[in-house]
């Protein structure tokens, strides 16, 4: 757990340095089982707008919080193991690495965790020491990929239309390939619910500086055969 309120990435400091310094190692609401390093609202990157990010060099820290879909969906790996047992996994898009996390503990054979952003990996990689996981990490966009995993996971990527877009086209070649899908999302504005079952759903509570409600009610969503 750090406590700097100034550490900043031009002055050369790590990936894992600057999550370290700028988190506080907490359990997300919905999850208590895992620790991850998040902000806090008493820490100044909460309160850094994108701007004022965009200016000394670090991407929007979305690896910083716990955000609901990646909740529901952990919880339901969690609480439904078979799931994953014995069985590869990749979780694309993982930010702060929850999702990942939880497929480890749930015993998983094999668990990936993949993101574009350096501070979302070393996130990942100081998240899955604090539980004492192992975590493959596998960094770029693979979203014109094809999946090597039994099971492809995802938490919160619908918030934006080309991302979305891309992200169910890859869910696709995925799922063809033999791979089942599993999302976590709290009906963001580009969810393709037509080729979406529910699974399951939690009330998820959230701080109002994230989202426009104390609680989201968010489901797990299974990709429909044939989608």
């Amino acid at each position: 757990m750090g406590r700097s309120a100034q550490t900043r990435p031009d002055q050369g400091v790590t990936p894992a340095a600057f999550v370290l310094e700028n988190t506080v190692l907490q359990a997300p609401s919905l999850v208590p089982e895992i620790k991850l390093h998040l902000a806090d609202d008493a820490l100044p990157l909460w309160h850094k707008t994108e701007d004022e990010l965009a200016r000394i060099g670090l991407p929007p820290p979305y690896w910083a919080f716990a955000w609901a879909g990646g909740q529901a969906l952990a919880r339901h790996i969690l609480d439904t193991p078979s799931l994953v047992a014995g069985r590869t996994v990749l979780d694309i898009g993982s930010g702060s690495g929850l999702v990942a996390i939880a497929a480890a503990m749930a015993g998983a054979a094999r668990v990936a965790a993949n993101e574009i952003d350096d501070f979302a990996l070393a996130a990942i990689a100081v998240n899955a020491e604090a539980n004492g996981y192992a975590i493959a990490i596998e960094s770029g966009d693979l979203l014109d990929d094809t999946a090597d995993a039994d099971l492809v996971l995802v938490g919160d990527l619908f918030y934006e239309k080309p991302l979305a877009t891309r992200t169910l086209a890859y869910l696709r070649r995925a799922q063809r390939a033999g791979a089942a899908v599993l999302v976590g999302d709290p009906s963001r504005s580009y969810l393709p619910k037509e080729v979406l079952s529910p699974v399951a759903t939690y009330n998820v509570p959230t701080p109002r500086a994230l989202e426009d409600a104390d609680i989201k009610r968010t489901t797990v969503w299974r990709l429909a055969d044939g989608a």
